[in-house]
């Protein structure tokens, strides 16, 4: 039997042909030159699950802003996934526009290590944040019980966009963090002379440092 390894940060996504509510596709292949992120959730047509496609469809278009796709995916067929999606506009006034994975043989799941292991073949609340070269560059867990707070996946696709970007780093609660606001933090210096240098940018204002290892900047 082929064992598979789940995919770890910085690791390429695995290539993968699935099944989807708006037809088959190729992952990452398909979404080349875009972020994705892609979310498993245990089941359709359960409570929690329909918040949170509410919840992302809600924000679909701050996820376009960021060229960012969504890719939902659970283990139903699906003929259910279009049903749910049909209920949940009937009933809502939502419309879901993003692709739903059908991995009703569960091989997708199992694959990215998605499946609940004390809750038979349920996936968990699972979350891939895919970088536009096609590299896992977070993943998130969330038990059944408890639903995603899609402000901070938001934000977190912001954050590694911006770490890139301008190669930087980004504090606890960016952009609203509590010691320096809405600043983005500068990689401390690898040497005496980097370290002396960027206490000399400090003083003509150029940056802002507590420390020669600890400087801030805003963007």
């Amino acid at each position: 039997m082929e064992e598979f390894r789940m995919p770890t940060l910085g690791e390429k996504f695995p290539e993968l042909e699935v099944k989807t509510t708006h037809g088959v596709k190729k992952i990452p292949d398909d979404y080349k030159g875009k972020w994705f992120v892609l979310f498993s959730h245990p089941a359709d047509f359960t409570p929690v699950c329909t918040t949170e496609f509410i919840a992302f469809q809600k924000r679909k278009k701050e996820f376009d802003e960021l060229n960012c796709e969504l890719i939902g995916l659970s283990i139903d067929q699906v003929f259910s996934h279009i049903k749910w999606v049909e209920w949940i506009k009937e009933k809502t006034g939502v419309e879901i526009e993003f692709p739903i994975i059908a991995d009703d043989m569960g091989q997708v799941a199992k694959r990215l290590g998605m499946i609940h292991p004390n809750k038979g073949t349920n996936t968990v609340r699972a979350v891939f944040i895919v970088d536009d070269k096609g590299v896992v560059r977070l993943i998130l867990y969330y038990p059944q019980e408890v639903g995603r707070n899609i402000d901070e996946i938001i934000r977190v696709v912001k954050a590694l966009q911006t770490t890139d970007k301008y190669q930087v780093a980004t504090p606890a609660n960016w952009p609203n963090n509590d010691v320096v606001n809405d600043h983005v933090i500068i990689p401390p210096a690898t040497s005496e002379k980097e370290a002396k240098e960027r206490l000399e940018k400090a003083n003509k204002g150029e940056i802002e440092c507590f420390d020669w290892w600890f400087c801030h900047k805003k963007i």
